[in-house]
């Protein structure tokens, strides 16, 4: 009954809000991913910002992941300046990527004229790009200063949908591996790095917060207005919510306390998602007239288990008090579905091996 009492909890505005844009975020990042992938067929110079994961790189990631977590955990206040730049000016060119699309979607609605203002390494760049770049310059220089939360997660799901955009998956079989050896980073870096590091490297670095070079700067000048500059900041490579989010408080928690989720575990689920995103894509197109092939696309069976694993996740942190590995969780929850239906289906083959690459695709591609 007390365990029933506990799991209540993920009922709280804070919880509830995680979840739903969590689950939001990951099916956002593979829809974009796929619409890029289209832009990337139309236009060549795309393809030179995508990156298709082989099987060594795909082993690297948790390598050079851990590296980075024992950076951070020995070396942080060393680098926190730096890590901090770099993050806001990535966090800039994430929020232009994804507001792009729509910039030009009510161009094109209003008819408005957009000239060029200047070219650059046989790049064009526009009044309107120039406009959102400003935009986009001046949210990360509010991030910044004031270092809200709400910020921050706008922020961080750009870095998200950028990077699912980005970094492709070619097929299942490169996933798998990827997820695996991430299950297991996960599991290590939570649960066991206490064992060898004397703390908890996984949390450790997650909660820390970083210099702020704003408020550096402008207290060395002894500028006016030092106390409005946070001189910490949460950095937008976590979704956090404070708990006291719309009056709710998780009994045994201080009210200014966070609910957190690192992008990571978004973003890795939404390579799969965006990898059978596409596959369905390929496949509505080849059967579209061919009725009786159509069933339940296995992005909707992905983006339910990550839900499902989401929520599993969060309850046993509650009932267990203590962080989780959330990919613990979510690499079953949506790997499994995928692979137990493409093998009902008899499509496993086809997802494992990927599209096979045709030798003229590049040939037609530049006649288009």
């Amino acid at each position: 009954m007390e365990s029933i009492w506990k799991l209540s909890h993920l009922l709280e505005p804070a919880s509830l809000t995680l979840i739903v844009t969590a689950v939001f975020v990951t099916f956002a990042s593979a829809s974009r991913a796929l619409n890029h992938g289209k832009e990337m067929e139309r236009n060549l110079d795309f393809s030179e910002a995508s990156i298709t994961l082989d099987r060594s790189q795909a082993l690297m990631i948790p390598l050079a992941s851990s590296c980075s977590l024992l950076i951070m955990f020995y070396l942080f206040s060393s680098v926190s300046h730096l890590v901090t730049t770099f993050t806001a000016v990535a966090s800039a060119s994430a929020l232009f990527f994804c507001l792009s699309p729509y910039v030009a979607y009510f161009k094109n609605l209003l008819g408005l004229v957009d000239p060029f203002v200047s070219r650059c390494c046989s790049k064009s760049f526009t009044r309107s790009q120039g406009i959102l770049l400003l935009i986009c310059v001046g949210t990360v220089v509010c991030w910044l200063i004031s270092g809200h939360w709400l910020l921050n997660n706008i922020l961080g799901i750009c870095i998200c949908i950028a990077f699912v955009s980005h970094v492709r998956l070619p097929n299942v079989k490169i996933c798998a591996l990827l997820l695996v050896c991430l299950f297991i980073y996960d599991i290590f870096w939570v649960f066991f790095s206490e064992r060898f590091f004397g703390a908890n490297v996984m949390v450790s670095v997650a909660t820390q917060k970083a210099s702020n070079p704003v408020h550096t700067v402008a207290d060395s000048l002894s500028l006016p207005g030092l106390q409005m500059i946070t001189k910490k900041l949460e950095l937008p490579v976590k979704l956090v919510f404070p708990r006291n989010l719309l009056g709710g408080v998780v009994p045994g928690h201080n009210s200014m306390d966070y609910m957190m989720l690192g992008l990571g575990d978004m973003a890795i689920p939404g390579m799969l998602l965006a990898l059978v995103l596409c596959f369905d894509h390929r496949k509505s197109k080849e059967n579209s007239l061919d009725l009786t092939s159509k069933g339940p696309k296995y992005v909707w069976y992905a983006v339910t288990g990550y839900a499902v694993g989401l929520v599993a996740a969060l309850a046993a942190g509650i009932l267990s008090q203590s962080p989780q590995p959330a990919l613990l969780y979510l690499v079953p929850s949506t790997l499994g579905p995928v692979i137990v239906l493409s093998w009902s289906r008899n499509e496993l083959t086809e997802l494992w091996e990927g599209p096979k690459q045709m030798p003229n695709d590049k040939a037609h591609s530049m006649e288009a």
